[in-house]
């Protein structure tokens, strides 16, 4: 990891947050559905959702639920219409593996993720966070606050970034200059989420930012 601008930001990151051990929930499944939830909202929103259950969310109780009914129970992640079908099929999706992430885990991830991106409501980003953080396979997660990242700090002349790079094309940009490790895809992952609600806002606070030595946006000012 050294060398590279992934391994410094990784490397600056990791000292002021350490190991976060994130994604908050308390099982595989509740990753999953926390994915497909956190569409266009805020964390604090899902977790109000996921709290309507009670503390019964399990795969039978989303397939056994009527529409209406589970677009009451997410109601306060919004979208709550077209995340109660979205929901639904990934549970069906998860069926095919006996709601088992072990048989998962034996398939290609390539095959997982092809399939994930067949199903309805699941974009490249649920799809990975989901790989990541419920089947722990390393594959890295790209979020508008790693694009955000990508257009401050920079990494312009390593991976010529230019503001309009697809999904595809910086994922692979991290991945390359990564260990292939879910541990270090997930903590990154985090810790730019950390760090972008801490300093890296859309008008940044850049007082005290771990990555202010390097940013451009703070060089620029």
């Amino acid at each position: 990891m050294k060398d590279n601008p992934v391994a410094t930001i990784y490397e600056k990151l990791l000292e002021r947050y350490g190991e976060l051990g994130w994604w908050p929930a308390e099982t595989p499944y509740e990753v999953i559905v926390g994915a497909v939830l956190t569409q266009n909202t805020a964390w604090t929103n899902v977790e109000k959702a996921i709290a309507n259950f009670e503390g019964e969310l399990s795969p039978a109780r989303v397939l056994e639920t009527g529409h209406e009914e589970l677009a009451g129970i997410i109601r306060p992640a919004g979208y709550f219409n077209q995340k109660a079908v979205y929901l639904k099929t990934v549970t069906e999706w998860f069926e095919r593996y006996g709601f088992d992430v072990s048989a998962a885990r034996r398939e290609p991830p390539e095959k997982l993720r092809a399939e994930l991106l067949a199903t309805k409501g699941v974009g490249p980003e649920t799809a990975d966070s989901i790989l990541l953080y419920a089947f722990g396979l390393p594959t890295f997660v790209v979020d508008a606050y790693t694009v955000r990242l990508c257009g401050r700090y920079p990494l312009e002349a390593d991976m010529g970034y230019t503001g309009n790079k697809s999904y595809e094309a910086v994922k692979s940009y991290f991945e390359s200059r990564l260990p292939r490790d879910a541990g270090v895809y997930s903590n990154l992952h985090a810790m730019i989420v950390f760090n972008a609600k801490d300093h890296c806002r859309k008008k940044p606070l850049c007082g005290g930012c771990p990555l202010g030595s390097d940013c451009g946006k703070v060089m620029d000012r």
